[in-house]
């Protein structure tokens, strides 16, 4: 059975049975022992797959021979082959119109968007054909397509290789969206996505990639992995977050707790759907809320979450749901990106502010 949070609009995203098979943490080139960082998570997930089941295929932009511009699928192509681990041109309209026709041949294609704002060229075939297929079939042609996007700032990249659009594919019914914040929950996570029947967008922060390290025993319970998890404890206020502000919301906490301020964190994990029941029950236990998120403010996941708490906590709170955001404006290039993100002193006023 589907999880009532897959419930969109009074239908099921999901549109069969999900695939059961034990996922292990085993892999060819890690031990299960040592940390890894959160980029060797996901090519482990994706060497785990690829040997599980034939039906898995790689695709995008430079990821056979040179293992993808983060070295994400390192070391794939020389194992499975360049018939499992696929260059293709620089033309994501294209491949990712490919991984539709894959669908449909009975693959699971995993394609890798190199950068955020490389997936607007293929946002027609995300939102008319990837998100809607099973849908227009009544179910009967699946699209267990995975889209891997690395996004998020914090690299001083140039223009169109740092955005957050992860509110756009949010707001396409028959998407799944999740992110991770650990590289157990990016391994994890990463599997359960390629297993699943229905297509996902899997946000990757590339400013963890390298920044944090941890194991690959992750949460493995399909359920699980799309609930929202309590990283952090505490009394005085909730801090939600996800993807690559998770830790500057722990960075925060640190400080509010110096200031002996007790902040719960909640990361979401999944983006859509949001775990609305574990949204409400830390709101009501702190009876306070900030929002956080590097994607612009605007229409942002912060607005959802702030419309759920409003619709049905809100005699709950003691104060207003305060956000801290992006700006509303084109990511900067370069150095200015430090002047748009929002930082551990930005989280702590939102608090300061929520607790008056």
């Amino acid at each position: 059975m589907c999880s009532p949070c897959h419930r969109r609009h009074g239908r099921e995203i999901c549109s069969g049975v999900r695939d059961s098979r034990p996922m292990t943490t085993s892999s060819a080139r890690l031990d299960d022992a040592d940390t890894v960082t959160l980029v060797q998570a996901v090519d482990a997930a994706l060497e785990a797959e690829l040997a599980a089941d034939p039906r898995v295929v790689l695709l995008g932009e430079d990821i056979g021979r040179m293992g993808g511009v983060f070295r994400a699928t390192a070391g794939l192509e020389a194992r499975f082959g360049e018939t499992r681990v696929i260059d293709t041109p620089a033309c994501e309209a294209g491949f990712v119109g490919v991984a539709v026709g894959m669908c449909l041949a009975g693959l699971r294609p995993v394609v890798e968007l190199q950068f955020d704002s490389f997936s607007y060229p293929a946002f027609e075939q995300i939102v008319c054909h990837l998100a809607r297929y099973s849908w227009r079939t009544a179910g009967t042609a699946g699209m267990p397509a995975v889209l891997r996007v690395p996004y998020g700032g914090g690299t001083h990249a140039p223009e169109l290789h740092s955005d957050s659009p992860e509110a756009l594919f949010c707001h396409v019914p028959g998407l799944v969206v999740v992110t991770p914040s650990s590289p157990s929950d990016a391994y994890s996570m990463l599997r359960w996505a390629i297993r699943h029947p229905d297509p996902v967008i899997f946000m990757e922060p590339k400013r963890l990639y390298r920044s944090i390290r941890g194991t690959l025993l992750g949460d493995t319970d399909p359920e699980g992995l799309l609930r929202a998890r309590v990283i952090r404890p505490g009394t005085g206020v909730t801090i939600i977050s996800y993807g690559p502000s998770v830790p500057t919301c722990l960075e925060a906490a640190d400080v509010l707790g110096e200031q002996g301020v007790s902040a719960e964190i909640l990361d979401l994990r999944a983006l859509w759907p949001l775990d609305e029941e574990a949204i409400l029950a830390s709101v009501r236990r702190t009876r306070r809320c900030v929002v956080v998120h590097e994607a612009a403010r605007s229409c942002g996941i912060g607005a959802e979450v702030a419309a759920i708490v409003a619709q049905h906590a809100m005699f709950s709170l003691d104060g207003p749901v305060i956000r801290v955001a992006g700006l509303d404006v084109p990511f900067p290039m370069f150095m200015l990106e430090d002047l748009y993100l929002p930082n551990a002193g930005q989280i702590v006023v939102a608090v300061e502010e929520a607790l008056r």
